[in-house]
């Protein structure tokens, strides 16, 4: 009987996992700039607040970059370790 050798590593580096840490941490600050805005009175409604530049582009624009190098982070090419 041949003695198989088992190739036991995982389909992702060290360095993928860190990186995609870093990047579900980038989503989840996009997701933490596009929260808040809440009115004490709900017959108030303040459009400058909840339509404002953070909300509008920015947080979006974040969570697209973090998605971005989510992508980024799978597919680069782990070290190959011996």
């Amino acid at each position: 009987m041949k003695d198989k050798s088992q190739n036991t590593s995982f389909a992702l580096g060290k360095q993928n996992y860190y990186l995609l840490a870093i990047g579900f941490v980038i989503i989840i600050i996009g997701f933490l700039l596009m929260m808040g805005g809440g009115s004490d009175d709900p017959q108030v409604f303040n459009a400058d607040e909840l339509f404002s530049f953070r909300r509008i582009t920015l947080a979006p624009l974040v969570i697209l970059a973090g998605f971005i190098f989510e992508i980024y982070a799978i597919m680069k090419k782990p070290k190959e370790e011996e």
